[in-house]
């Protein structure tokens, strides 16, 4: 047998297979998914469709899962209580213009999460998208609904709109959130700054991961000379979909209008002085205890610097008068289909 010499050339070869080995196995789970969504639809359908011709009620969903299990032994999702989720999956979209190819997109358990925790069109196609998008698992799923992602991202204060080029202002729609949650710190009430950041230090990766996607870290009470003197921010990061700088300020009061000033100050010094010939302008975070949002619209009003204004909180429970903040779904859509569209980018 003739001896291979296991080299560069013999590594890179045998790593092409094993790279199209595992997208030929991806490509045949997308499709079996594809037709086992097809075959859900086609059966809520049916089912739909035959109890409005003659009048049958709950009771034949019952029989029908038990005929389907006896003839598909030990084949599993003919259970009555998926049979009614058929039934609800097809009731749901078959209305919709555009979810319908959406739901193939991703898994029949992360549709059913979907199906059950959202409560409108614009929210389904939020978390569809950022499942495809980011390849979140069912329980991250299920997570980021309960900790209310979709309303945070449409809600957040930003002067995006005034500060970047149409191209940068759309990505950056999904780099900041109007809260955050920071249960997993485990902080008490009552902290300082300085406990609050090495609280983050100690949880980076928790941290990194309610931030959002595409955040890495680059370092806290990050130096910054000036003039003679030292400046430190509290957290930088750096958004490599936005290919720039993140500067990220922790307050633990309400938020103040100087804030603003003070952010633009490191985005400057950032741009200048650490920024990369390929990358973007700089961004600023600033994370405070709370705001007044009408504060932050006039503070962020004539900042000539990208800068974002968000809130954190450290209980898991999302208070009931954050929900007041909620605008109504048609005051979603204009913001959202911004969203949409960035999720879809390829």
């Amino acid at each position: 047998m003739e001896h291979i010499e296991i080299n560069k050339e013999y590594q890179q070869f045998i790593t092409e297979i094993k790279t199209r080995i595992r997208q030929a196995q991806y490509d045949a789970l997308k499709a079996i998914n594809k037709e086992q969504l097809q075959l859900y639809w086609d059966l809520g359908k049916m089912i739909v469709e035959k109890q409005q011709q003659t009048k049958w009620g709950k009771s034949v969903v019952e029989q029908i899962a038990k005929d389907l299990q006896n003839e598909f032994v030990g084949e599993r999702g003919f259970s009555a209580r998926n049979l009614w989720r058929m039934r609800q999956f097809y009731e749901l979209y078959n209305q919709s213009a555009f979810l319908p190819p959406l739901v193939a997109e991703i898994g029949w358990s992360h549709n059913v999460v979907i199906m059950e925790k959202c409560k409108n069109d614009l929210q389904r196609e939020f978390y569809i998208g950022m499942t495809k998008k980011f390849g979140w698992t069912k329980d991250v799923l299920i997570h980021q609904i309960e900790n209310k992602t979709y309303e945070k991202y449409l809600l957040n204060q930003t002067n995006f709109d005034n500060t970047l080029s149409e191209k940068h202002k759309n990505q950056a729609v999904l780099a900041v959130k109007d809260e955050y949650q920071f249960g997993f710190l485990e902080l008490a009430d009552q902290h300082s700054e300085h406990e609050l950041e090495v609280a983050i230090i100690k949880n980076i990766k928790e941290f990194l991961l309610e931030m959002g996607s595409y955040f890495s870290f680059i370092g806290n009470q990050f130096r910054l000379e000036v003039g003679g003197q030292d400046y430190f921010v509290d957290l930088l990061l750096f958004h490599r979909k936005l290919a720039c700088l993140v500067a990220l300020e922790l307050k633990i009061g309400d938020f103040m209008p100087e804030m603003v000033g003070k952010m633009q100050f490191y985005l400057s010094v950032l741009n200048d002085t650490l920024r990369e010939p390929h990358e973007n302008p700089a961004i600023g975070i600033i994370v405070c205890k709370s705001k007044n949002r009408t504060i932050v619209e006039y503070a962020l009003k004539d900042s000539t610097k990208p800068i974002g204004v968000a809130t954190y909180n450290i209980s898991t429970e999302i208070p009931e008068a954050w929900q007041k903040l909620l605008p109504t779904v048609e005051q979603f859509e204009k913001h959202f289909h911004l969203i949409a569209g960035l999720i879809n980018e390829k």
